[in-house]
């Protein structure tokens, strides 16, 4: 539980900060703290780094493709720190999760980070001098807090009747064993078509249900609609062939009917499986843990000041894919690393430091503190 606590504390600071997951984000902006000149801070981590990719189905790749591109003053866009480039360590284009986690592993040991694996939060205060992390075995200090936990952990399980008779994507190892023959998937974006791509490559027919129309959405945005990547592969004969698309549907309810399972649209139409839905509805967020230490967009997510700041408890960042300013969305990694260096510089600056190393940032895409030029279909956001 994570907890809003306002005392008069006065134990002193052990860090000028703390970041909270050891994923794309927490790993970012941990090295663009030691760019900014700050040393004094840790990295804490429930499992170990990169664990949430290396949970993700064996056969899953990233839609967004690697190239390295650093000779040239622009970033591999799976990269999150300047000089490095997935591409150029796991040659490959499309990693897997576990490629991945192996690759955060390597840049965290490369910058010498901080970092404390197998170290859980149980709850954070907001004290004056800071805030107070308890982590179950002791009570850490910090001046400034960033929570980078991510999203894969935290699935979301909700949004009909009897959701929790199906299974989520990001429960499944590896698509090659799942059980059954027959599919029902649920939600039609990245994730929804991934799953009906793998299963349909080990010849399984699949239905699959959005209450949209992604694979036909004309925006340019992938934050929108559907990668390149996911469009190339429904185009495949086996995916055209095992898949049966059903846009604009959207789900009332899963119940159990003897031994199957029994799907009952809005419209009224009916189908049953007899292997639980595969449910691609997204993720929680993990930001939804210290959620009473920020204020709510109309959207759900956190009210962030100019510097991705909590303006309920300041001195508490958000880093990664819940990060939203107006209608800008930084879901992916190109997008949310643009911000690590917007955060650094005002810890920096809030401890005093000139953070000058953050200008070079700037040359590399990943200074992103001006979002005006930014609309639904900006190229650089």
């Amino acid at each position: 539980m994570i907890e809003r606590l306002m005392t008069n504390n006065t134990n002193p600071t052990a860090y000028d900060a703390i970041v909270i997951g050891g994923g794309a984000a927490g790993v970012g902006v941990a090295i663009t703290l030691k760019h900014a000149g700050i040393e004094n801070f840790v990295v804490i981590e429930r499992h170990t780094v990169g664990s949430s990719f290396a949970k993700w189905p064996a056969e899953t790749q990233f839609i967004t493709p690697s190239f390295a591109t650093n000779s040239i003053g622009m970033l591999d866009l799976n990269s999150i720190a300047i000089g490095v480039s997935p591409s150029y360590s796991l040659e490959v284009e499309h990693p897997t999760g576990r490629q991945y986690a192996a690759h955060l592993r390597s840049v965290a040991d490369h910058f010498e980070l901080p970092i404390r694996e197998k170290t859980s939060v149980a709850s954070i205060a907001k004290v004056d001098n800071g805030f107070s992390i308890d982590t179950g075995s002791e009570t850490i200090h910090a001046r400034h807090v960033i929570w980078a936990a991510g999203e894969f952990q935290y699935p979301r399980l909700t949004g009909f009747t009897g959701s929790e008779l199906c299974q989520h994507t990001a429960t499944i190892a590896d698509y090659e064993h799942v059980e059954g023959n027959d599919f029902i998937v649920i939600g039609g974006y990245e994730s929804g078509v991934d799953a009906a791509y793998h299963l349909a490559c080990y010849d399984k027919r699949v239905r699959l249900f959005d209450k949209g129309c992604p694979w036909k959405d004309e925006s340019s945005d992938p934050s929108i609609a559907l990668s390149t990547f996911s469009l190339e592969r429904m185009r495949e004969p086996w995916f055209e062939e095992q898949v049966e698309l059903f846009p604009n549907t959207q789900i009332e309810r899963v119940a159990l009917a003897g031994d199957r399972h029994e799907i009952t649209a809005m419209d009224g139409r009916i189908f049953q499986t007899p292997v639980p839905p595969l449910l691609a509805g997204g993720f929680d967020g993990g930001f939804k843990l210290v959620a009473d230490l920020f204020e709510k967009r109309d959207d759900g997510y956190p009210l962030l000041n100019e510097n991705d700041e909590s303006t309920r408890a300041p001195g508490l960042f958000l880093c990664g894919p819940g990060v939203r300013h107006a209608n800008h969305v930084f879901c992916f990694i190109y997008k949310f690393r643009q911000r690590f260096a917007v955060v650094a510089k005002a810890i920096a600056t809030s401890l005093g430091l000139p953070a000058d190393e953050l200008e070079k940032y700037r040359q590399w895409g990943m200074y992103l503190d001006d979002l005006s030029c930014c609309g639904e279909e900006c190229d650089v956001c």
